[in-house]
């Protein structure tokens, strides 16, 4: 199945493109397209031949047609944005765009075109808190999580700061009819201090869910009700060694499309923590870190789940890993450079 990989290169104001060989997880560079006010974020429509790319140094969201001959990404047209999008996230229907912001304190809701160009004014704008990281809908499409960070402006290249965030999920209602975003009951997940919960993905099923949490350096899975769309947490492991503690913050969260093995960054540690995900319970064992590059802010999975591909957004480096099917074990495979600051890894399928 023919892939492509995308990384936003924020201080280059472009996206590096790659064709990505499944068999090998070689990846071989293609002309980059240029991207002005600093990509940042990026997320595949429902459709997966649309791309959404937010912009951080010009707040703005831009939609993307990607070109099924080629990879490339053709831009259509963009948006601006008050704030700077943390995360961009299609609903299941391909309808809407959902949007957190960190420094706006909110989320968003913006109606797609039959394009798939988004529509400027949003059909909800909701105030959460400072720190918004992340937003997406569970596989019923019907609810949605708001996580929120324990600490703001907190750089691992950098001694904490005594800046505290709000340190919550806030649980969400979505109409797919209508793209409105409503808070639920109850609204607020509180977290122990300094959990600091991130990015988050969904098992098959839905009913269970994994968040990264940034300053606790762990992950937390989660039982949903799949009724009230509530979360309830069942376990927290550590995404670092026993007896191990650098500075160290907790980015992105992944998990294989089979379900059985999960993936989270460690920046300051620098390394990828998996874990063997038990498909009965949703249960996380810890099967160790892979080394990789400086500060991995942003990585991704090849759509097979048998690559996984890290940026080091300190290093400007793009690490490659073979994923071992049976014990989830990553296995270098090349490093190269791929420009300043990567901010977002993305691979897609050109296939049917």
């Amino acid at each position: 199945m023919p892939c492509v990989l995308y990384v936003g290169l924020q201080d280059d104001d472009k996206i590096a493109v790659f064709e990505l060989d499944a068999d090998t997880g070689r990846l071989t560079a293609r002309p980059e397209i240029a991207v002005p006010g600093g990509p940042s974020v990026m997320a595949l429509g429902a459709d997966g031949r649309t791309l959404f790319v937010g912009t951080r140094t010009t707040p703005a969201i831009a939609s993307f047609r990607i070109d099924r001959a080629t990879g490339a990404p053709v831009r259509q047209a963009s948006i601006a944005s008050p704030h700077a999008p943390t995360f961009l996230a299609a609903d299941r229907t391909g309808r809407y765009l959902l949007s957190a912001y960190y420094q706006g304190g909110k989320a968003a809701v913006h109606a797609l075109a039959e394009d798939g160009t988004v529509k400027p004014d949003a059909v909800v704008r909701l105030a959460t808190a400072s720190g918004a990281h992340a937003i997406a809908t569970d596989p019923s499409n019907r609810f949605a999580f708001i996580p929120h960070i324990a600490r703001l402006n907190d750089n691992v290249l950098e001694p904490p700061k005594d800046n505290p965030g709000p340190n919550v999920i806030m649980q969400c209602r979505f109409d797919a009819a209508t793209g409105r975003l409503t808070p639920n009951s109850p609204y607020r997940v509180e977290q122990p201090a300094g959990t600091g919960p991130r990015h988050y993905c969904f098992a098959p099923g839905g009913e269970t869910v994994y968040f990264s949490n940034e300053q606790g350096c762990s992950v937390t899975a989660y039982r949903m009700d799949p009724e009230a769309g509530t979360l309830a947490a069942v376990q927290t492991v550590s995404t670092l060694p026993a007896g191990v503690a650098p500075r160290n913050t907790c980015s992105q969260i992944h998990l294989t499309p089979s379900g059985r093995f999960l993936y989270v960054g460690n920046r300051g540690h620098n390394s990828i923590a998996g874990f063997a995900v038990d498909p009965r319970t949703g249960q996380l064992t810890a099967i160790g870190q892979a080394a990789t590059e400086a500060v991995p802010s942003a990585f991704g999975l090849d759509p097979t789940g048998r690559f996984l591909f890290a940026a080091g957004t300190a290093s400007g480096r793009l690490a490659s890993y073979r994923i071992d099917p049976e014990t989830g074990s990553l296995t270098p495979l090349a490093t190269q450079a791929v420009g300043r600051r990567p901010a977002a890894v993305l691979a897609v399928s050109l296939g049917d």
